[in-house]
């Protein structure tokens, strides 16, 4: 719900797996969200970062790595065109 200045104003809002593009519930304890750092040519953080969230289903499946990695080269991808 957005009030008139057009702010969110509700106070749960669900995210979705990256991985899977399933919701992440409020009762997934196990879910995290991570944000990636991005590099410039010489090797120097840019002030920029990409986010992802796992849902702790990926993650008790141990896909959690493989995951991060296929997200970020997709990303990366997409960066570099």
């Amino acid at each position: 719900m957005q009030n008139e200045e057009g702010q969110n104003m509700d106070l749960y809002i669900p995210r979705k797996c990256s991985a899977t593009n399933r919701l992440i519930t409020s009762k997934d304890h196990a879910s995290v969200q991570i944000n990636v750092g991005h590099l410039g040519p010489d090797g120097i953080y840019t002030n920029q970062f990409t986010t992802f969230a796992l849902s702790g289903f990926i993650r008790a499946q141990g896909d959690a790595d493989s995951a991060i990695d296929r997200l970020w080269q997709k990303k990366r991808a997409e960066v570099r065109q």
